[in-house]
């Protein structure tokens, strides 16, 4: 899922980039591994929030850099 919009100073994504996007082998998808509660999860879809608050892009050599 995309997010729709821009804004100014804050950064925006799309879920396939974010951090908390991962595959679940038990459903063979990939979901957000967040708990959005159902306000935050409608506003997403429905494009009444323009950011999601939990995005973080996932770099997967920078994860690993902290690691060591």
């Amino acid at each position: 899922m995309s997010l729709p919009g821009k804004t100014d100073r804050k950064q925006v994504g799309t879920c396939e980039t974010c951090l908390y996007y991962e595959y679940d082998e038990e459903f063979d998808e990939y979901s957000c591994v967040m708990d959005l509660d159902e306000d935050e999860l409608s506003g997403l879809i429905e494009g009444r929030t323009r950011v999601c608050p939990f995005y973080r892009f996932g770099d997967e050599y920078q994860i690993v850099h902290k690691q060591i």
